[in-house]
């Protein structure tokens, strides 16, 4: 006895559609050559009521230039931690056409030393940028008195 296929079903599928809006004209667009260019683009785009508060992790996206495409808001948390999906960094890179990614998570503790779980979030992430073409180029752990760069320390 054969199933019956509802065919209807396979003309149903969502449309997904990619897009990404720039309004900054690319000679406008800060460029990112040490990870103290870095920390003044995050600091900007910070918001300070909650760098003390709540855990957040973001993404600077890099054009071939170093010029910054924009900076993506990936998730907000608690005071003890965020989640960071490696499939939400690359979604936003690959929408925005980046060559390259910085990472970046603050530490409302002021502690700016990277955890274990840091460590182990950028290498996932850096793993999974190879495969793309999409360089990982640093990770910027951000307090209100400074930062820290796992690729000034050979951490990356």
């Amino acid at each position: 006895m054969e199933k019956a296929v509802n065919t209807s079903a396979f003309h149903r599928v969502a449309e997904v559609k990619l897009s990404y809006r720039n309004r900054v004209k690319p000679s406008e667009r800060p460029q990112v050559t040490c990870s103290a260019d870095s920390y003044m683009v995050l600091k900007e785009s910070w918001d300070k009521s909650k760098l003390e508060f709540v855990e957040q992790f973001k993404v600077l996206l890099l054009n071939r230039a170093n010029r910054v495409l924009g900076a993506y808001e990936l998730s907000t948390g608690g005071v003890a931690g965020t989640v960071a999906d490696p499939k939400l960094v690359f979604v936003a890179a690959l929408k925005a056409c980046a060559s390259g990614v910085i990472l970046c998570h603050n530490h409302p503790s002021g502690n700016l030393k990277p955890s274990v779980a840091d460590l182990q979030l950028t290498k996932k992430i850096k793993q999974g940028g190879e495969l793309l073409d999409i360089a990982v180029l640093d990770h910027i752990i951000l307090t209100s008195e400074g930062y820290y760069s796992l690729a000034d320390e050979g951490l990356l």
